[in-house]
């Protein structure tokens, strides 16, 4: 049995549903239209008309007071990624150059914030012709369904589906401001907890992991500020919040700088590592070669220079 699909008329205008949002946001048809720049007798009809094609009202009328229905909360969240999509795809449409190409990359936030987005301006002089379109990414996704070309992911490099190339492995180290340990002397790890210990929501765990690898448990290594991802978490340390464990790479530049210490020298092995992964059918496309090529001579290059 196959899908035909909904009749033409069975789909609501944009109008329409761009009403129904205005009106279910102000639970006002008069605000809804003051918005919208309509009468308020087209912002009732447009809505009516949704209803109709809908077959449920989507309004509760009661003593000239508005209210949703349970049809239209449920539908309103729908309406609304909808319109958010329209928008997205037209901004992007007007931001389209037809003598680029485009090449879209998902990263961590993170890590694009404090590694790749640098190490793309190389990239971008050596290939003006090719517009790249960076999105956040905190967890592994379908890189067909998000439209994505390429993707640095944290992991095993086991995706399905994808080709994936190894970047570096996550060494954690904990760190914090200068002044935070004052004139106090850290000789055990479990010592750190006194301090507050920074967490990060992407790794819950990441504490008990460094206490346990040193064979000394905290009761409460779970307890502390969270943060969402670990830029926030180094921000975090800066600010003085307390000690945050994070990524060795991502705290390089502030500990070169001293704007943060490393309080104790112990380092937590990886639990996986960065990978740069592309979907294995794409992977003859110009655009997506290039940045392969130009990323695997990079890495090469580190290599070279870490054992001399």
């Amino acid at each position: 049995m196959s899908f035909q699909g909904l009749s033409r008329n069975q789909y609501p205008s944009i109008t329409s549903l761009q009403c129904f949002e205005a009106a279910a946001r102000h639970l006002s048809f008069t605000h809804a239209a003051k918005e919208l720049h309509l009468t308020q007798s087209a912002v009732s009809k447009q809505v009516a008309l949704l209803e109709d094609t809908l077959q449920t009202p989507l309004f509760r009328r009661l003593r000239k007071r508005l209210s949703l229905s349970p049809a239209g909360q449920l539908y309103l969240e729908q309406a609304r990624k909808i319109l958010l999509h329209i928008e997205q795809s037209t901004l992007q449409m007007l931001s389209y150059d037809h003598e680029r190409e485009l090449l879209s990359i998902a990263a961590h936030p993170s890590l694009g914030a404090h590694w790749l987005i640098p190490l793309l301006k190389h990239f971008h002089d050596l290939h003006p012709h090719i517009q790249i379109d960076m999105h956040d990414s905190l967890q592994p996704f379908s890189l067909a369904q998000k439209s994505i070309d390429v993707a640095f992911l944290f992991g095993h490099g086991n995706w399905e589906n994808l080709e994936c190339i190894k970047l570096f492995e996550e060494g954690m180290i904990p760190v914090c401001q200068p002044s935070l340990l004052g004139n106090k002397t850290i000789r055990h790890a479990s010592q750190l907890a006194r301090f507050g210990l920074i967490q990060c929501h992407s790794r819950p765990n990441a504490w008990e992991l460094y206490f346990s690898d040193q064979n000394d448990p905290v009761e409460h290594s779970y307890h502390g500020p969270r943060f969402a991802t670990w830029s926030a978490c180094i921000q975090a340390a800066l600010a003085g919040y307390g000690i945050a464990l994070v990524p060795k790479f991502l705290a390089a530049d502030a500990l070169q700088q001293q704007l943060l210490i490393c309080p104790w020298e112990h380092e937590l092995p990886s639990l996986g590592a960065y990978y740069v992964a592309y979907e294995a059918h794409t992977a003859d496309e110009p655009r997506i070669r290039q940045l392969i090529n130009w990323l695997t001579q990079h890495l090469k290059l580190k290599d070279h220079e870490k054992k001399e």
